[in-house]
């Protein structure tokens, strides 16, 4: 994986992690989310 990818993948966690943070309880129960998913669906690997 060249240096490009890694770091485009890290912004994208990041950012995910940012706009997932930002939610209060009641808009991540609407999606279907626990604030405890937050990490696993930033990186990729979370499943339902």
């Amino acid at each position: 994986m060249n240096i490009a990818k890694k770091l485009a993948d890290y912004a994208r966690y990041q950012r995910t992690m940012r706009e997932l943070n930002s939610l209060d309880a009641r808009q991540l129960t609407d999606l279907g989310i626990t604030r405890g998913d937050i990490k696993s669906i930033a990186r990729g690997t979370y499943t339902a």
